[in-house]
């Protein structure tokens, strides 16, 4: 059944409204768009900034002159709340501000997200600092009170704590960001989201698929995971390619140096030249490395193996980008079939009746 633009423009709009859909939207790093509205709203920022900042300098004036009917055992909390929202201001100000300029300057979404990350965690962990200070008084008192407490703290939130640091760790070693496809113990997934606890994948594979496909589910699990599992990752910067493989059988009485012809050069026409160049480069990665004299073919291989008594395996050897191995699976396999099913009389299939 078709669907007109406008009916489904309308459907679209009524999914993001809905507030479980807006919340995971909120969760994901969306990329942000670079428009001339952006300087309009850094003068917008400097100027609410600036106006909280004079209107609180004010009211310490009035309140230093005698103008405010307040009471003058309440001066020295009056002060500390107009000095804390002076100093929470400019965090805050700072924080947008960083936020902005990288927005504008790192073009890497991944990189953007975790510069973005770090600068939420410190700004959050400043403000806590003011709020502390102008609360407490006396500070050997209160860190002596922050000690014990924390170490109970510690205890209780061990794990919380563990992922926290995961998170940290993540930032410093990356080895994975948002937007790589990794495996992490038994999961395969893209990364959607690093928080500061967990980490967010958009599942691929599953338990009811086979091939490289999304499999709709979504996996959260905590960032203390890092340290206990080991974490394979299919989209390193130099290199964000893999190893992939088609593979079909035939009968012994096929005809092999025909089978092997037809198929290379499918692979060839197919994706040849791509996997050349990927090669090269891996190659030119690999020169002052320990593994600089492992033997990479720069084409598509096609090796074959004995698998039973009647039958033989084909394997077309590949390189692909990870994202792209099933679509590019398919493709091939689609191509073999149809090129090979035209002679039966040099390639037999399982199953062929003669």
């Amino acid at each position: 059944m078709k669907v007109d633009k406008e009916t489904e423009e309308k459907e679209i709009e009524e999914i993001l409204e809905d507030e479980k859909v807006q919340k995971a939207l909120s969760e994901t790093d969306k990329p942000t768009k670079k428009t001339p509205g952006q300087r309009k709203e850094i003068f917008l920022l400097i100027g609410y900034t600036i106006l909280i900042v004079v209107v609180a300098g004010l009211l310490n004036f009035l309140l230093e002159a005698g103008y405010l009917p307040i009471s003058e055992k309440y001066f020295p909390l009056v002060k500390k709340l107009i000095l804390g929202t002076i100093l929470v201001t400019a965090v805050l100000f700072l924080n947008s501000l960083l936020r902005k300029i990288v927005n504008r300057k790192v073009d890497d979404r991944a990189s953007a997200y975790n510069f973005k990350s770090l600068i939420n965690f410190i700004s959050f962990a400043l403000i806590t600092l003011v709020i502390i200070s102008l609360v407490f008084s006396n500070w050997y008192a209160t860190l002596v009170s922050f000690g014990v407490v924390s170490l109970i703290l510690g205890l209780a939130l061990q794990n919380p704590l563990t992922s926290l640091f995961g998170w940290v760790y993540l930032l410093l070693r990356k080895p994975y960001e948002v937007g790589d496809r990794i495996k992490i113990g038994n999961v395969y997934g893209d990364v959607m989201n690093v928080g500061y606890f967990d980490t967010t994948l958009w599942e691929f594979r599953g338990d009811y698929l086979s091939g490289d496909h999304p499999s709709g589910r979504i996996i959260k699990y905590a960032n203390s995971k890092i340290f206990s599992e080991y974490v394979v990752n299919y989209s390193w910067p130099l290199f964000p390619f893999i190893w992939n493989e088609v593979k079909f059988y035939v009968s012994y009485d096929s005809d092999f140096d025909f089978l092997s012809r037809v198929v290379t050069n499918i692979a060839e026409d197919e994706i040849g030249e791509a996997m050349m160049r990927r090669v090269k480069r891996l190659k030119k990665i690999l020169a002052d490395s320990m593994i600089q004299e492992l033997e990479i073919k720069e084409r598509p291989s096609v090796i074959f193996n004995a698998h039973t008594n009647t039958w033989i395996e084909v394997t077309v050897r590949f390189l692909v980008q990870p994202k792209h191995s099933g679509p590019t699976k398919s493709l091939l396999f689609t191509h073999i079939m149809k090129e090979l099913k035209q002679h039966p009389e040099k390639v037999i299939f399982p199953n062929t009746k003669r």
